[in-house]
């Protein structure tokens, strides 16, 4: 093998790799004899079959296989003779002339390529064991909790029939039937029969559900809307409509006593079970809020200390993935970027430096992470697997197809499992101190993170609100 670095610049690098048509035609040589040895073919006495034989039949697939080989581990030992890293799998580039192509499976021609990669980027570990870290914690109060089941009970509310003659107000529940229109024609999907509609819930199209306040059972009435111009199906979107109602029922909310009765009726043994479950979900999230708030807060701070030139094809990638997911979600919206006070330039370049971010502590944290030992267990990684089929209800076995049969694809569920793993171990070693904030509180703060309001991640933020970080 010959290997000639033909480009080193910055994190890019490319090299010439020529292995001679001896070196192959020597492969491919023990290969029809190892086949010449095992083949059972007509006429031939098993593993006698002469050498010139297997070649003439299988000699074009064995040569390829010996070409594919020979890219594969020279590839290899290019990277482990230069000791490199690379960012990505190395691209390669083969003959394209068909002659040249023709000269090298026929053993007539070296095999020559090119190999073109990004190496990562050396840079040096900043000590990690000195940050100074706020964790944000919320007091659940006896008053949150009562506010939280008083919810709930709006969410299982019983009814009483409303008197003959009654009219619907806002917050009974009416029953419906109605056929939907549009220029005259019924549509997909706009046809029911006894629908139960609370009226104030904004369940239906904006505009619906005003229009059956005072409405009595018998009433037939044409209600007049809009689908919104963002509406799910393309074929509605932003089209008036006009809905036959027919008035079937219209029952009154009946006030609900939160008492032992109704914890029964949710499954638990009494009210204080049921005051003692909500208060511990509501703690869950309210921890979970926190660390989402710590852990960009220790995202910060890592990303203040590092500055290194990063590889363009991972940027590339990352920026990719969000751009192409802004641009879905605006025209889902039907915003341009005029409407969100800027262009698309600006908008890219917010968007660029986004991702140069997130590649940039992922080298960090990995980094760290492989310094510290961390590993992903099978069973966190089965955790991670159950938990993403549970997000697909009834589908739960394509999911576990999918990732079986697409083992690099475990890598998405793995990624987040690991940075977890280092963003812990660094609170850890970190001095923390709680402060106690209000739900609201803690809520904005995670709300601003999540818009990319931090102090490490403050481009003008115009259509960038529109994509969360």
């Amino acid at each position: 093998m010959q290997v000639t670095e033909t480009h080193n610049a910055g994190l890019k690098r490319e090299y010439k790799v020529v292995v001679s048509a001896a070196d192959l035609a020597k492969e491919l040589d023990a290969r029809l004899k190892d086949m010449a040895g095992r083949a059972n073919i007509k006429g031939f006495r098993p593993g006698k079959v002469p050498v010139p034989h297997i070649k003439r039949i299988y000699g074009k697939a064995l040569m390829g296989e010996v070409v594919q080989k020979a890219i594969d581990d020279q590839a290899k030992q290019v990277l482990a003779d230069h000791k490199l890293k690379p960012a990505y799998q190395p691209e390669i580039t083969l003959p394209q002339e068909e002659a040249e192509v023709n000269a090298i499976m026929d053993g007539k021609s070296d095999l020559s390529f090119a190999m073109a990669l990004e190496v990562l980027p050396d840079f040096d570990v900043k000590p990690y064991d000195g940050l100074t870290l706020t964790r944000h914690v919320v007091e659940i109060s006896d008053a949150e909790v009562k506010d939280g089941l008083d919810r709930l009970s709006g969410q299982y509310k019983d009814w009483d029939t409303k008197k003959d003659g009654a009219k619907a107000a806002k917050g009974d529940r009416v029953t419906l039937s109605f056929v939907g229109t549009i220029d005259g024609k019924a549509f997909d999907g706009g046809t029911a029969e006894d629908v139960p509609l609370e009226l104030g819930s904004n369940q239906f199209i904006p505009g619906f559900e005003d229009q059956l306040v005072g409405v009595k059972v018998g009433d037939e009435k044409d209600v007049k809307v809009s689908f919104p111009a963002e509406y799910g199906v393309a074929e509605l979107a932003g089209k008036p409509a006009v809905f036959a109602v027919k008035v079937k029922g219209i029952d009154a909310p009946k006030a609900t006593d939160m008492n032992d009765d109704f914890a029964k009726k949710l499954g638990f043994e009494d009210l204080g079970k049921l005051k003692d479950f909500f208060k511990d979900r509501l703690g869950d999230e309210l921890k979970n809020m926190s660390a989402m708030k710590l852990k960009r807060d220790v995202l910060d701070a890592m990303d203040k200390d590092y500055a290194f030139g990063l590889p363009e094809k991972l940027v590339d990638a990352e920026f990719n993935g969000i751009w192409n997911a802004l641009l879905h979600e605006m025209g889902k919206a039907g915003k341009s970027f005029a409407d969100e006070d800027t262009t698309e330039d600006e908008a890219k370049a917010e968007y660029r430096a986004i991702a140069e971010r997130r590649v940039r502590l992922g080298l960090v944290l990995g980094t760290i992470g492989e310094k510290e030992g961390i590993q992903v267990t099978d069973q966190e990684l089965q955790n991670a697997l159950m938990g993403r089929a549970r997000q697909f209800p009834g589908q739960e076995k394509q999911v576990f197809d999918y990732y079986r049969k697409n083992p690099g694809a475990l890598i998405e569920l793995r990624g987040p499992i690991f940075e977890q793993k280092v963003v812990d171990l660094l609170v850890s070693k970190a001095k923390v101190t709680d402060k106690t904030v209000s739900r609201e509180e803690l809520q904005a703060m995670v709300q601003e993170d999540e818009d990319g309001d931090s102090e490490a991640e403050k481009p003008k933020k115009k259509a960038a609100k529109k994509k969360k970080d």
